[in-house]
């Protein structure tokens, strides 16, 4: 039995800002998530980096944008550039 209709899972979405855009179509955006401490209750700022691509080289470093999983277009590029959501001065 073959279906045509594949269940496709929704893609991860971030929300960073870009820190670097020295690449060709590739931007480096930072990604930071508030955790809970287990024992002390406390938050902690946890910040990771993410290559994505951006094929119209539209962002700037400062801004802040949304960011989608995609296929793999090299070794560390996994994320597609969504949309920018706000301008750096």
């Amino acid at each position: 039995m073959t279906s045509k209709t594949k269940a496709s899972g929704s893609k991860r979405r971030m929300v960073g800002f870009v820190i670097s855009d020295k690449n060709d179509k590739t931007i480096v955006v930072r990604v930071e998530t508030l955790i809970k401490h287990p024992l002390l209750k406390k938050y902690i700022r946890r910040r990771k980096k993410f290559m994505a691509h951006d094929p119209e080289n539209d962002s700037k470093i400062g801004d802040k944008v949304q960011i989608i999983e995609h296929r793999p277009l090299s070794a560390r590029k996994k994320w597609h550039l969504n949309k920018v959501l706000e301008r750096s001065v």
